[in-house]
């Protein structure tokens, strides 16, 4: 089965790749020769993860998946949230969001955060999301190489060390993104 994953993100790609089964055929934009961003204009994650996925399933007709992913800090009213990626600016560098948010969090102590993910599956007259949730804790500083976004700040609960620090499969172990995907990969066995 060939499923196209509506992100240019190739970390998340290669994520992705590892968690689903060998007999599904991930795709990428890339793959598919779409270059071109797709515009979130949605207001949650909900609505930007079903734009893109609608997006390119009714630019291809294959399956499609596509996800959406918040980071959410209790003490900041659940920012960044859906601008997550944009958090900083425009030009989307995870170094310039990072900095801001600890910028955010200097003279705070409470850092609970969580990372809040949702994947859409649109394939012809269906439509369905997942959702996958990982609770958390904001890092006073950066650390680790690996990953990517807000990984080097993030401690999963019942860590001490952040996503940055982990390896890809230890991440995608326990990962927001992995749960989500987790759900849906469980719809397309009970499906067959």
């Amino acid at each position: 089965m060939k499923i196209v994953f509506a992100s240019h993100n190739q970390n998340k790609v290669e994520e992705i790749r590892a968690l689903l089964p060998k007999n599904i055929e991930l795709l990428s934009l890339k793959d598919i020769n779409h270059l071109e961003d797709i515009e979130e204009t949605g207001a949650t994650l909900e609505e930007n993860s079903e734009i893109k996925a609608k997006t390119i399933f009714q630019k291809t007709g294959i399956p499609t998946i596509a996800d959406d992913t918040g980071l959410e800090v209790f003490t900041l009213n659940m920012e960044p949230g859906v601008y997550s990626a944009r958090y900083a600016g425009l030009q989307k560098s995870d170094d310039d969001n990072i900095n801001k948010l600890l910028g955010a969090l200097t003279q705070i102590d409470k850092r609970k955060a969580r990372f809040r993910t949702i994947f859409t599956y649109c394939a012809s007259e269906t439509t369905l999301q997942f959702e996958g949730v990982v609770e958390g804790r904001i890092a006073s500083e950066k650390r680790g190489t690996s990953g990517f976004g807000y990984d080097p700040v993030f401690i999963p609960e019942d860590k001490n060390i952040t996503f940055a620090e982990m390896t890809l499969e230890e991440k995608n172990k326990i990962s927001h993104r992995a749960r989500a995907l987790a759900k849906l990969v469980q719809y397309f066995n009970t499906a067959k």
